[in-house]
């Protein structure tokens, strides 16, 4: 079942920046949370695959990887051989794919769900940020595949061990999950944003048509923080000042560019000035 939990000042954020459970087999604090965040409350999860090519996704996703790997090898010699790393590396330059974003830090999930493409958006609607629990999602994956990420005593999956277990099938996959459970994979480190947003994938099964009936219906630990519109100004500039900005995410000239430009971003009426 889904918790929902909607967030009426900056103090009741507090709990979802610091929710770490202690190991006693470690004698240290971790976590198994990720975090997605999103700009509109009202927004459904789906994968850019879903929404580009609705009931054909099945049909049409081999011909967007294999298109995609056989231009794109010329950047990458290492993508020709795996459908995972294709995927990765095409959802990096918005290629459509079957993969959705999460991150392992609540601050980057933070950012996303206070960002807008328009400026004038932020206090437009009210956004959210779901948690999902890593150990939660590997105990409902099939047995082999909880064996071998038990074997590597972890609770993610590498593009490495995702090739190992499907043969590079995604028809296997499918097969394997069903509607009825997904892998959450760590990406290689292909590029200075995957390290700095702190990204997950998860691998959506084609026939898995409804992540939020999904999560509903299969995990106890799943939270929907909601941030009212009226709030999403005062954490934008909080997060700010803890240097989670676009400069961070985006590492490069664009992102530098995006943070500036909303850093001097004019808000409301500007009073008029004595003299003029």
């Amino acid at each position: 079942m889904i918790q929902e939990i909607t967030i009426s000042g900056l103090d009741e954020l507090l709990p979802l920046l610091t929710e770490q459970e202690y190991r006693p087999d470690l004698n240290r604090n971790r976590s198994s949370f990720l975090y997605r965040g999103m700009p509109n409350s009202s927004f459904k999860m789906t994968t850019s695959l879903r929404r580009n090519c609705k009931d054909l996704q099945q049909t049409l996703e081999p011909a967007i990887l294999e298109n995609f790997a056989k231009y794109a090898i010329h950047d990458d010699p290492s993508i020709g051989g795996s459908v995972w790393r294709q995927m990765i590396l095409g959802q990096h330059h918005g290629l459509p794919t079957r993969l959705l974003d999460w991150t392992h830090s609540a601050l980057v999930g933070l950012h996303f769900a206070m960002s807008e493409e328009n400026n004038e958006d932020l206090d437009a609607h009210d956004c959210m940020v779901w948690r999902i629990d890593m150990a939660e999602m590997v105990s409902l994956l099939p047995e082999n595949y909880q064996q071998l990420v038990n074997r590597k005593s972890s609770t993610i999956f590498s593009v490495d061990m995702l090739r190992e277990i499907t043969g590079n099938s995604l028809v296997q996959y499918d097969r394997d999950m069903k509607d009825s459970a997904m892998v959450i994979i760590e990406p290689p480190s292909v590029n200075s944003r995957i390290i700095n947003q702190y990204s997950f994938f998860a691998v959506v099964p084609t026939d898995l048509t409804d992540i939020e009936g999904f999560l509903d219906s299969h995990t106890t630990r799943t939270v929907k923080y909601i941030i009212p519109k009226e709030l999403r100004w005062r954490v934008r500039d909080m997060l700010d000042q803890l240097n989670m900005s676009e400069r961070i995410v985006y590492p490069g000239l664009d992102g530098l560019s995006k943070w500036i430009s909303r850093h001097y971003y004019v808000k409301g009426q500007v009073p008029p000035h004595d003299g003029l």
